[in-house]
Parts: C-alpha cells; structure tokens; sequence
C-alpha cells in the first residue's frame, strides 16, 4: 500500500473516533430520530435501519400448557410418509370390466417400441466378399509356370 492510503485511512479512522469521544453517551430516546443512532460507515445502513425501526406486527408467541399436545414422533413420522398406491391402482385395473381387444394392445406396444436410441436393433453388417485383383486364369498361368521351371 502507499504512503497516501495509509494517511487517508488513518484520518478517516480519527474522524470516527473523534466523534464518538467528543460528549457523554447520550441515552437514545423514542423521539431521536432513527438516523442519529446510525453509524457513519457507509456499510450496512440498511441493515442497521431496518433493525432499528419497530414492528408494527404484535405477535402473540406464548406457548402455553393448555394449548399444548403432545404428540408421538412415530405417529407424526408415518403421518409425513408418502403412501404407497400401488395395491389400489392395481386393484383398480385388475377390476377394470372393460378389456381391450388384443390387436389393439399389439398395435401400441409395437408404435411405442424402438422409440428410443437404446431399443434401436443393431443394423446387420453386410460382409462382402473378399475378391481377388486375380483372375482364375491367371492362377493357371502362373502355376505353369513357376513349376515348369523346376
């Protein structure tokens, strides 16, 4: 850091200082002004005013004997439990009168299959045949003779 910061700084700080040193505390009353009870930083002046200013709410948080139930922590644990709907959704269209035809049923599930990637079949590869820059003939020809001349 510089020199100049440092000064700054430091008479910055005293100007605080000096402020608050100068008279006897005085007590804050209703009447001052919620400003006047406010630091001179420049941080937090919004905080600081809305913990000064009062609540108009009036809150009644007495937690009393007579109003009080007690309750078992396993009760309220299976009350926060999500239920299982499975038997009765299965009950529901094992019960269900009204049957589809099966060519119907056969329609949907082949529509639905292979919708996605994963249930693509794999493409066959085609293998072609490994042909040769030569012909039979010349096999012939060059059987003859590589082994004539022997």
């Amino acid at each position: 850091m510089s020199i100049s910061l440092l000064r700054r700084g430091l008479e910055l700080l005293n100007e605080d200082l000096k402020g608050v040193a100068k008279g006897p505390k005085k007590k804050c009353t209703k009447k001052a002004s919620v400003m006047d009870q406010i630091s001179t930083n420049k941080q937090g002046v919004r905080k600081q005013l809305r913990r000064l200013q009062p609540h108009n709410t009036t809150r009644k948080n007495k937690a009393t004997v007579k109003d009080k139930q007690i309750r078992n922590a396993l009760e309220e644990y299976r009350k926060k439990q999500k239920k299982s709907q499975l038997n009765s959704n299965l009950q529901y269209f094992l019960g269900n009168s009204y049957k589809m035809q099966t060519s119907c049923t056969q329609k949907i599930v082949h529509q639905n299959v292979g919708r996605q990637s994963r249930h693509q079949p794999e493409k066959p590869v085609k293998k072609q045949e490994k042909q040769s820059i030569f012909t039979e003939a010349e096999f012939q020809k060059f059987q003859e003779e590589y082994f004539s001349n022997r």
